[in-house]
C-alpha cells in the first residue's frame, strides 16, 4: 500500500467503545461496527500502541483480551486512574471518560478498501474538517 493508497482515520471511523472503572484499574472495551473491520483492528489497536496513547496516565500494565466472535476486544489498563475515583482529587479520573482518548488512536486504511466499506475520512485530533 503505497502513501497515496492510503487514508489515516481515527478510531472512531471503524468502532466503538464502552468503558469503567474499579478502583485503581480502567476497562476499555473496542467493538467494530462491521465485522470486515476486525482484522484492521487486530493489527492495529494493540497493546502496544494503547499503551502509548495512554503513556501520559502511566499504565503499569496494558493487556487486550480479544472477544472474536464479537469482533471486539477489551483493554485493562492498570494503576491509571490516580489511585481510584475514590482515592484521588483528580475529578476526571472516572474511567468512563477514557473511551474518548481510545476512539481518536489513529488508523491506516487503505483508501479504497475504506470507500467500499463507506469509512470517510474523519479530522484526527488537531486537524480543521
Amino acid at each position: 500500500m503505497n502513501a497515496a493508497s492510503r487514508i489515516t482515520v481515527p478510531l472512531r471511523a471503524l468502532a466503538h467503545s464502552r468503558s469503567g472503572d474499579k478502583g485503581n484499574r480502567s476497562n476499555l472495551s473496542v467493538i467494530a461496527y462491521d465485522p470486515r473491520t476486525w482484522d484492521t483492528l487486530l493489527d492495529q489497536v494493540t497493546e502496544a500502541r494503547v499503551g502509548a496513547l495512554f503513556a501520559a496516565r502511566r499504565p503499569t500494565a496494558v493487556t487486550r483480551y480479544l472477544l472474536p466472535r464479537l469482533h471486539a476486544m477489551n483493554f485493562v489498563l492498570d494503576d491509571i486512574l490516580d489511585g481510584g475515583v475514590n482515592g484521588s482529587l483528580n475529578l476526571d479520573a472516572h474511567g468512563k471518560t477514557l473511551s474518548s482518548l481510545l476512539l481518536t488512536l489513529p488508523l491506516v486504511l487503505d483508501a479504497a478498501w475504506a470507500r467500499e466499506l463507506h469509512i470517510r475520512p474523519h479530522p484526527l485530533p488537531g486537524e480543521l474538517p
